[in-house]
């Protein structure tokens, strides 16, 4: 056989007309994403002229367009058997709004580190890779810099799917004057990264506690010699895991990747509808975005009915609670504060007129924030 039968054929009229329609398609679409960044560079000195120029990211507006971006798509799907997907569309245009919001005005945000965490994922999910990230060693520092100005805005896990409520999320908030202005939904699916030459050379196992709950049934089945141990955070058992060859640590994909760890398995959650929600927090109250929740936090005396009493008026205005939990108030024994959960925005006139009333029956009342909804 000779060399000139190994010769590629020179491409079909069919196909070179193929290759320079996407590229027109990718000179308009480069066109419109420099207009959009040039407008939005625009808005910005608009804001700066009306002293707006703290307060560009709007979470209200962002989840309004996105929502649109994903009603669109449904309709592109089914006029053109389109085959991206709404999560998809949504995930590259969430990309081309950061960059727009970058021209704007740079923005950081903190998360519980060390780089490679979930809750990196859930900041890139929701701002996008052009925000810059500032990753501290505790949730309690989340809330720190965010007040303390060295960050726009924070992003803290607050509940999981099957193991519930992060409590140091919800005891920040009791002594933080700062705002819920966002949520992210992120599924979560675990990882078991080491160097060791497989399970049975795993001696020690490291994660965040709520990864090592969420995980507790495969460990005991597949490495149940292995000792457990608690870290700050799964990236932080990431960093340990990549130094310690007889280590491992439950963490993500990005994780594995940052510190060069093999994957000895996959999907070890034990649930596998697992999923995190994270809130933003920041300095700053918005409007209402049409599909909205409010958060806030009461207390009540402590005698029969109390509770039921302290929340009738959400039965009476209408208003879906859709979570309540409680914390101990840390000023008298047995005493409690709630943290509830609202659908609709606090300027909403049956969420308003409720919360009035459940302020003035509680010992104890805080908003909160009220935040658009996070999609899946």
């Amino acid at each position: 056989m000779t060399a000139d039968n190994h010769q590629r054929q020179p491409d079909s009229e069919e196909l070179i007309e193929l290759r320079n329609r996407i590229d027109q398609c990718d000179q308009q679409i480069q066109q419109l994403i420099q207009q959009r960044v040039l407008i939005a560079g625009q808005i910005a000195k608009v804001k700066i002229a009306s002293g707006e120029d703290d307060s560009f990211y709007r979470p209200e507006r962002e989840a309004q367009v996105l929502r649109r971006v994903r009603e669109r798509n449904q309709a592109l799907r089914e006029q053109l058997d389109g085959v991206v997907s709404d999560d998809e569309m949504v995930r590259l245009m969430r990309e081309i709004m950061s960059t727009s919001l970058a021209a704007e005005m740079p923005m950081t945000v903190s998360f519980l580190g060390p780089a490679g965490t979930y809750t990196q994922a859930a900041v890139i999910k929701h701002f996008g890779q052009a925000v810059k990230s500032m990753d501290v060693k505790t949730i309690a520092d989340v809330f720190r810099v965010v007040e303390q100005g060295k960050a726009h805005f924070g992003v803290v896990p607050v509940e999981n799917s099957t193991e519930g409520v992060i409590t140091h999320t919800l005891d920040c908030f009791a002594t933080s004057h700062l705002k819920v202005c966002g949520e992210v939904q992120l599924p979560i699916s675990h990882q078991l990264l080491s160097n060791a030459d497989g399970l049975t050379a795993v001696k020690k196992v490291y994660a965040h506690s709520q990864a090592l709950a969420q995980c507790r049934n495969w460990l005991e089945r597949y490495i149940p010699e292995a000792e457990i141990i608690s870290a700050n955070s799964n990236a932080e058992a990431a960093v340990i895991a990549s130094e310690n060859p007889q280590a491992a640590a439950i963490a993500s994909d990005m994780a594995a990747k940052l510190y060069g760890i093999n994957t000895l398995a996959a999907g070890i959650e034990d649930e596998k509808n697992n999923t995190t929600r994270f809130l933003i927090v920041g300095n700053h109250s918005f409007a209402a975005s049409g599909d909205d929740k409010t958060s806030i936090m009461v207390s009540t005396p402590n005698k029969v009915g109390s509770l039921f009493d302290l929340l009738r008026p959400l039965y009476e205005h209408g208003v879906d609670m859709t979570r309540i939990e409680s914390r101990p108030s840390r000023q008298t024994n047995w005493d409690y504060v709630f943290f509830i959960d609202l659908r609709g925005h606090k300027d909403d006139p049956a969420v308003s007129a409720a919360l009035a009333e459940l302020e003035a029956k509680s010992a104890f009342f805080k908003l909160i924030g009220s935040y658009p909804v996070g999609a899946l």
